[in-house]
């Protein structure tokens, strides 16, 4: 047995075309993948060539997560925005923050309801931001302009993917 094939499932040791037609035996390829990607990472660590006098290197940092005071300072150097729109600013991203946070843990709300519901709350902060703005800013400042771009018109969709691999 190879050092990389530490789970040998006979259905994922060649890509065949009847494994893309049959999404529950892609799933479970995908899903030994995934395992032996994470089962082996150990195994190379342990076989690596390095010195062994050589200092262990310090973890990298994980992405850090914009505070909010990171982005209003990103706010205020993108659309110049003055003291008191800044404090504004603030104030408005702390709120959608704390509705944001009791949104997520409400277990009476569907999880359908609760996109809706986020993506409700993301518009309602985009005017709340816009109504602060001078017009000069609000040319600058249009974040929702993403969802009014449509797809391209040759862009098939995931159910056009799934309809011509479906085998009838």
């Amino acid at each position: 047995m190879h050092a990389w094939r530490i789970l040998d499932l006979p259905s994922c040791n060649s890509v065949t075309p009847t494994i893309w037609r049959n999404p529950s035996k892609l799933v479970w390829c995908v899903v030994a993948l995934l395992l032996n990607a994470l089962l082996i990472l150990p195994v190379v660590a342990q076989t690596s060539d390095a010195p062994a006098s050589s200092p262990p290197r310090a973890p990298r940092p994980a992405h850090r997560r914009l505070t909010l005071d990171d982005r209003v300072k990103a706010l205020a150097k993108t659309l110049e925005l003055s003291e008191t729109q800044q404090v504004s600013v603030k104030k408005i991203l702390e709120e959608r923050q704390q509705e944001m946070l009791r949104i997520r843990t409400d277990a009476s709300i569907p999880p359908g309801g609760r996109i809706d519901r986020l993506r409700a709350l993301q518009d309602q902060t985009v005017y709340r931001i816009r109504a602060i703005l001078n017009d000069e800013q609000k040319k600058k400042y249009d974040p929702l302009a993403v969802r009014k771009v449509g797809p391209a018109p040759d862009q098939r969709s995931v159910e056009d993917w799934i309809k011509a691999t479906t085998p009838k």
